[in-house]
């Protein structure tokens, strides 16, 4: 998977003309394994890791990207979000406000959710727009998502979706993981750092927040679904818990829309 992977994005970026990517780091498992994967198919002088804060992002996860950085020897930047994230909220403050009096709704009727996805629309755009000044460094940007997340719409479009291409678009969240061991025993030391592996994955967008899936349980259910075609009713008789694949399913299709603008990717599953 791995050899096929670097194979893909190695042939990818020849054949589009791009010689350098950036990638966002934000001390994950799906952005530490992508910086990995980049480091082998372009070669290290190739690859820029951004880290691009807020004031959500936890101390461990900005020493972890940073760590990573330095194993690989990649050139590394770390770029602050909240200063743009609050100019967000005070341009857009009193355009929403008189879309609200407009259409008689009110302020606690907003959706917190749109406060989150700020963050990852502005780390979106400083990764683009590093690619597009610095047009003389052929820079495709490099997208970290992976297979579960992208199915089941836990992703920010025009966010954390944007890129040239996917590296892990057709990996599920537990072969991220495998990878990431892989990437260290091949090796021999620990090039993604110990932390990376045991953290509790986190967007970290809001204080205290969490991946809201046992992944053990939705990453396979997720692959049942996309590559073999199975039904509820199949799901449920292989032991499946009837509210997960309810849950699925209904995020499935709610977000086919974002994946009909998600980053294409390096397919290496019979159907990505």
């Amino acid at each position: 998977m791995f050899g096929a992977i670097v194979l893909g994005i190695r042939d990818y970026f020849m054949k589009a003309g791009f010689k350098k990517t950036a990638v966002g780091m934000s001390g994950g498992i799906d952005s530490s394994v992508t910086a990995c994967i980049a480091v082998e198919a372009l070669g290290k002088e190739n690859v820029i890791g951004v880290s691009m804060p807020s004031r959500f992002s936890s101390d461990h996860s900005k020493t972890d990207a940073e760590q990573l950085a330095e194993n690989l020897g990649i050139c590394f930047v770390r770029v602050g979000i909240q200063e743009v994230v609050d100019s967000y909220h005070r341009s857009l403050e009193e355009p929403l406000e008189l879309l609200r009096n407009c259409f008689g709704t009110k302020r606690e009727d907003d959706d917190s959710v749109a406060d989150e996805n700020i963050q990852p629309r502005a780390r979106g755009n400083i990764l683009m727009d590093i690619s597009n000044r610095l047009k003389d460094l052929k820079i495709l940007v490099l997208n970290t998502g992976n297979k579960t997340e992208i199915a089941l719409g836990y992703c920010t479009l025009y966010g954390d979706m944007a890129g040239g291409i996917g590296a892990l678009g057709d990996v599920s969240k537990l072969e991220v993981y495998k990878l990431a061991e892989y990437i260290n025993e091949k090796a021999g030391k620990q090039v993604i750092p110990k932390s990376v592996l045991e953290k509790k994955p986190s967007p970290e967008l809001k204080e205290c927040q969490f991946d809201p899936f046992d992944f053990d349980v939705v990453s396979p259910l997720v692959d049942e679904i996309i590559e073999n075609r199975r039904s509820k009713q199949d799901l449920i008789e292989m032991g499946y818990p009837k509210e997960a694949v309810e849950d699925t399913y209904r995020r499935l299709r709610n977000s086919e829309y974002k994946r009909r603008q998600a980053t294409p990717c390096i397919k290496i599953t019979p159907k990505a």
